[in-house]
């Protein structure tokens, strides 16, 4: 369950969080970096796609705009409120505040379970992949963005890619790794490690 001190702080966030290069997506060199990552990742339209963790729904609007058709959800009221307000004019978007790490939606639906720097954060990482996973339909495929980056006083936060690769493969999964060094995707040059890992079924 969700700890409300893990909701004061992304509530907290909220306000700024389309600030950051990578989340709002502001910058139309960025935006258009994504685009391209999205395109590269994901099935073609229209798929349908469950966005846990979506935040300000910047993703969830991206791929509606791409022809998916998205569910996401987020555990912030305060995400949760900027991301309907950001996708309402999209008819292929659904927003609910809820908790990625146990997510009510359908099991067997979905062509793509998408999270972004969601993984690392949660309280047992091969219990929410295995939980994922339920929600794919057969051949369906996970997409996890995520990182290993310097918290700036000695330790490191995030995860590595050979976590996510091997707490995949134990619950039966594999998982193909794809570096993300491009300072476009990010607004700014980095020097920690980035990188998506797509598992098939």
């Amino acid at each position: 369950m969700t700890s409300s001190a893990a909701v004061r702080l992304w509530d907290a966030e909220a306000p700024a969080f389309d600030l950051a290069a990578d989340h709002g997506l502001l910058d139309p060199a960025v935006r258009a970096a994504w685009s391209r990552l999205m395109g590269d990742l994901l099935p073609p339209p229209c798929s349908r796609v469950a966005d846990l963790g979506c935040g300000t729904g910047t993703l969830a609007l991206l791929l509606a705009e791409h022809g998916h058709v998205v569910d996401g959800l987020d555990f912030s009221p305060e995400m949760v409120a900027r991301a309907l307000a950001k996708t309402a004019h999209e008819r292929d978007v659904n927003v609910i505040e809820a908790d990625a790490y146990d997510p009510p939606l359908c099991a067997g639906e979905y062509d793509v379970v998408l999270s972004r720097h969601v993984l690392w954060a949660m309280p047992d990482p091969v219990e929410a992949l295995r939980r994922w996973s339920a929600l794919l339909q057969p051949g369906g495929r996970l997409v996890l963005v995520e990182g290993h980056w310097s918290q700036g006083d000695g330790t490191r936060g995030g995860l590595t890619a050979h976590e996510v690769v091997d707490a995949l493969a134990s619950i039966g999964r594999t998982g193909t790794v794809h570096p993300l060094p491009d300072p476009t995707l990010w607004g700014k040059e980095i020097d920690d490690e980035r990188y998506a890992v797509v598992s098939p079924a």
